[in-house]
């Protein structure tokens, strides 16, 4: 079997050792409940709330702030009903984007259903909102902003300041989806004026099964889940207390490395760019080519079928994906590279390639090599690819 070349960080990150070392002891040794009293439980305890102040450390947030879930689509979902149900009496409307991850979309159009209006901004081609145009989209009964910070799919940053300003300014409420960049690049609640913000845990080299929503001191919400005063009665149930050590641990780690792993990540994600751009014909980037997450790479590539090039690279010990780990099993084109103008029959030849700090030059060009051939090979069998070779060499398909 080849060597296995992981480049699908965004679907999910390997446990690191270290993280799994601090998990370790609160699956055997400190199994306690810590909801209970007595003093061998309370060494739970302490450990959620240093998790919970490690965390509110990296987004500049306070601990009383940080409410643990089980990842980043139910911190999507709570911040958007929380607001639903909290303030309708205020106003029905929801902005968001065509971009958003399924969590916030299927969300927004369960909302639609109980009455709330939402309107869904366009994207340009490079995945950008238009700030112009969130503005003139904001009501007198608009309540909440929602846009993620970077895209799952095609790594776009949004430029979440100036929106948490503009959400700000008009009185209303900003969530951010930022599972992607929660640990992959800097954020401040405070600075970037976010009222919401939800992140998982095993996007940065923690465990799955555990994540987190930020809710600004102030916000009105009523309890997520019932049953229990977990989470400030908020959210009911026993926690995971592996995972909160777990997720704390890999956010402290993401904190002390992170200048490093993006100046990594960075040269190693331009460099693969480059090499793609200059050596595979009729490959397209997807999303901004400098306002992007450090370790994504998304490109279509003309005449292909995703599928069978994710089965022949998997062949070749690679692991990518053509975008969202959760529709992966979709047949329908992304709805992120429509968004950005990409048609059916290009955006159904995508390809995501997301590094981690353990990636290597060499792996990449591995990559490169074995692309460029499944590439040459799929279009050898592809009619349409030679009908445009036809088109382009005036029907003599020798030039």
């Amino acid at each position: 079997m080849n060597k296995l070349i992981y480049l699908d960080n965004a679907a999910t990150t390997k446990l690191y050792p270290e993280i799994l070392k601090e998990m370790e002891p609160y699956f055997s040794e400190y199994y306690g409940n810590p909801s209970s009293i007595y003093q061998f439980a309370q060494k739970s305890q302490k450990a959620i709330d240093l998790a919970r102040e490690e965390i509110a450390a990296v987004i500049g947030a306070k601990p009383e702030e940080v409410y643990f879930t089980g990842g980043g689509s139910e911190s999507d979902n709570w911040a958007l009903k929380a607001i639903a149900d909290a303030y309708e009496n205020k106003g029905k409307h929801i902005i968001t984007s065509k971009i958003e991850h399924h969590a916030v979309l299927h969300t927004c159009e369960y909302l639609e259903k109980k009455g709330f209006e939402i309107t869904y901004l366009p994207v340009n081609e490079e995945g950008f909102i238009d700030l112009d145009e969130l503005k003139k989209s904001i009501r007198e009964d608009t309540i909440c902003i929602s846009i993620m910070a970077a895209n799952n799919e095609i790594g776009t940053i949004q430029p979440i300041a100036e929106i948490g300003a503009i959400a700000r300014e008009k009185g209303v409420f900003f969530h951010t989806d930022a599972v992607q960049a929660f640990g992959h690049i800097p954020l401040s609640v405070e600075d970037m004026k976010i009222d919401m913000l939800s992140a998982s845990g095993h996007k940065i080299h923690g465990p799955k099964g555990i994540g987190f929503l930020y809710i600004r001191k102030g916000i009105k919400i009523v309890p997520y889940l019932h049953g229990g005063a977990q989470e400030r009665g908020k959210r009911a149930g026993t926690h995971n207390v592996p995972g909160i050590v777990g997720m704390a641990a890999a956010a402290r780690l993401a904190k002390e490395t992170l200048k490093g792993r993006i100046e990594k990540e960075t040269s190693l994600r331009d460099y693969l760019i480059e090499r793609i751009e200059k050596e595979i014909p009729f490959a397209v980037l997807n999303g901004s080519k400098s306002h992007r997450l450090p370790n994504n790479i998304s490109f279509c590539f003309r005449f292909i079928e995703g599928e069978s090039m994710l089965i022949m690279l998997d062949g070749k010990g690679i692991c990518a994906s053509s975008g969202s780990a959760c529709t992966s099993g979709s047949l329908d084109p992304s709805h992120v590279l429509l968004a950005i103008g990409r048609p059916h029959e290009i955006a159904h030849g995508s390809l995501r390639l997301t590094l981690s700090e353990e990636n290597t030059k060499e792996e990449l060009d591995v990559v490169v090599e074995e692309l460029k051939k499944i590439i040459e090979r799929l279009r050898g069998m592809s009619p349409l690819y030679e009908d445009f070779l036809q088109t382009q060499t005036g029907g003599n398909s020798n030039v």
